[in-house]
């Protein structure tokens, strides 16, 4: 992010007076603290809520209310717009989920057009608010639908002509699919911006303007980021009508980081997995994310993890959609208690009961770090952060440290055999790189399917086109496996009819002052 875009965002006109609210300013710094349940927190039965909402919410456990939930449901619920700033982990999908859900007339007399709309930054993210909603929402009959990139768009085209009434999705393929006249936008009565500024960091600014243009003028909006730097100011007086903002916490002075047991350790490339297999077998250890900064790196990781003994899968741009949510799948069911992610592709994940992070490479900057271990100690829990720090990224990791206010400016120099390591994370001192055999008792990635999303990478039809080489050389397309152009009697229509010619005929011939040489064509045969 330039400097220009933090000093030159304008500020919001008419700012409000109520103790909750406060001026958007552009602030680089997240917010901080955590929101766990208190006893004395309100019920969602104190609001104005459908009773069919609290009921659903019963079901699975939730009756009180967290900080964010507490300040919005007020305002949300009025029809109020607003702008929340939470880090992620602070219960906010619930905050704008229950005044969407509310806010539905069901049966609706437009069953094709949905009447609320999320947008998320991420694939992974879209799929766990749309199940949050539909858990929600289960007892009104709502229907939740999902889009995003990488599956077909046959299924999710189909489910909008069924009938919706919310849909969660990505700005990409909610593009497309707008303009493709796919997906109506104009019954919408409510807007929501989920992870704003992750959107931002990925480039999605302008389809969102774009998408927000179909909206009719008369919805609610809510944003929801947890940062306010320029550009989402200038998006929040364009498309939202006198927003009133709202703080998870009251104290933003305080590290967002400080609810999380945090060690950094000066680590030698050659020895990172050998200090990362001691810190896996750490006592009390659960369910641990493991982040890179490459791609690469992150596959490499899993692979050596597997070879160890360890269930782990990975997360990251290079794997295909179902790849991807086979390993969501199965750390989310425990088959695999390790998961191996990039930035991006974790951006936003809510998996209950993860107990450490490890920055296996150290983030670029103190943001991607502050979402990379909000990962762990979700809605009030406790949670261990260990980062590896290289030589070469000592400078940025004190940059790190200086913004957040962290006391780990000169990570000590630590290898698999450090006694230290052992002590500060309550690792048994008998233990191996490799996990015993005894201790192999997940199923692994392999026990979770992988599904047939019809994308780009799948072999049945109904998935997108697919570039294939014909024999002729030349490019053609492949939908379901079978290649579009084809020649002799298989062909149809005009293309059928036409005769073919053999490889054979068609031979250049040589020439010596106009008489074939030797070996070729008789004189006489007229050229192709």
């Amino acid at each position: 992010m330039t400097d220009d875009l933090k000093t030159d965002a304008p500020q919001p006109a008419d700012p409000t007076d109520a103790v909750i609210a406060e001026p958007i300013t552009p602030e680089p710094a997240p917010l901080a603290g955590h929101a766990p349940v208190k006893p004395d927190s309100p019920l969602f039965s104190d609001f104005a809520i459908k009773s069919e909402i609290i009921d659903a919410l019963k079901d699975v456990g939730i009756e009180h209310t967290f900080a964010i939930q507490e300040l919005t449901l007020p305002i949300a619920l009025a029809g109020a717009d607003l702008i929340g700033q939470a880090r992620t982990g602070t219960g906010k999908t619930l905050g704008f989920g229950v005044p969407l859900l509310n806010r539905l007339q069901l049966p609706s007399a437009k069953a094709a057009s949905p009447q609320a709309l999320v947008i998320a930054p991420t694939r992974e993210l879209a799929v766990q608010v749309s199940g949050d909603l539909s858990t929600a929402g289960k007892r009104l009959g709502a229907k939740v639908v999902t889009i995003y990139g990488g599956r077909a768009y046959e299924p999710q085209i189909e489910a909008l002509k069924a009938g919706v009434d919310v849909i969660v999705g990505t700005p990409g393929r909610l593009l497309d699919l707008a303009q493709q006249g796919h997906l109506k936008l104009r019954f919408v009565r409510c807007l929501v911006l989920d992870e704003a500024d992750e959107m931002l960091d990925l480039g999605f600014l302008p389809d969102i303007e774009k998408l927000m243009a179909q909206l009719p003028a008369g919805r609610q909006t809510m944003l929801f980021s947890a940062t306010m730097p320029g550009p989402i100011v200038s998006l929040a007086r364009q498309f939202l009508n006198q927003p009133m903002q709202i703080r998870a916490e009251s104290d933003t002075h305080i590290p967002a980081t400080e609810h999380v047991d945090q060690f950094a350790y000066r680590a030698h490339a050659m020895d990172k997995v050998e200090v990362l297999a001691r810190i896996l077998q750490a006592n009390g250890r659960g369910l641990t994310m493991i982040f890179s900064r490459t791609k690469r790196t992150a596959q490499k990781i899993a692979d050596e993890l597997v070879e160890r003994g360890f269930a782990a899968g990975a997360v990251h741009g290079d794997l295909g959609q179902g790849a991807r949510e086979q390993a969501l799948r199965a750390f989310r069911s425990g088959k695999v208690d390790v998961l191996v992610a990039t930035d991006v592709a974790a951006r936003g994940l809510d998996v209950d009961d993860v107990t450490h992070v490890i920055n296996y490479q150290c983030p670029e900057d103190a943001m991607t770090y502050v979402h990379r271990i909000g990962r762990t100690a979700r809605a009030g829990k406790s949670g261990t952060a260990v980062t590896l720090v290289d030589w070469d990224d000592l400078p940025k990791w004190k940059m790190i440290c200086d913004t957040l206010n962290l006391p780990l400016h000169e990570p000590v120099e630590t290898y698999s055999t450090s006694p230290h390591l052992y002590l500060e994370l309550d690792i048994p001192t008998t233990i191996k790189g490799t996990l015993p055999r005894a201790s192999r008792t997940r199923a692994g990635l392999s026990a979770e399917a992988v599904e047939d999303l019809g994308g780009p990478t799948s072999k049945k039809s109904g998935g997108g086109r697919e570039r294939t080489r014909t024999g002729s050389g030349r490019s053609g397309s492949r939908s379901g496996g079978s290649t579009a152009t084809q020649t002799g009697p298989a062909a149809s229509g005009d293309e059928a009819a036409k005769p073919t010619r053999s490889s054979a005929n068609r031979r250049r011939r040589r020439t010596r002052a106009g008489t074939p040489i030797s070996g070729d064509a008789p004189a006489g045969t007229p050229s192709e």
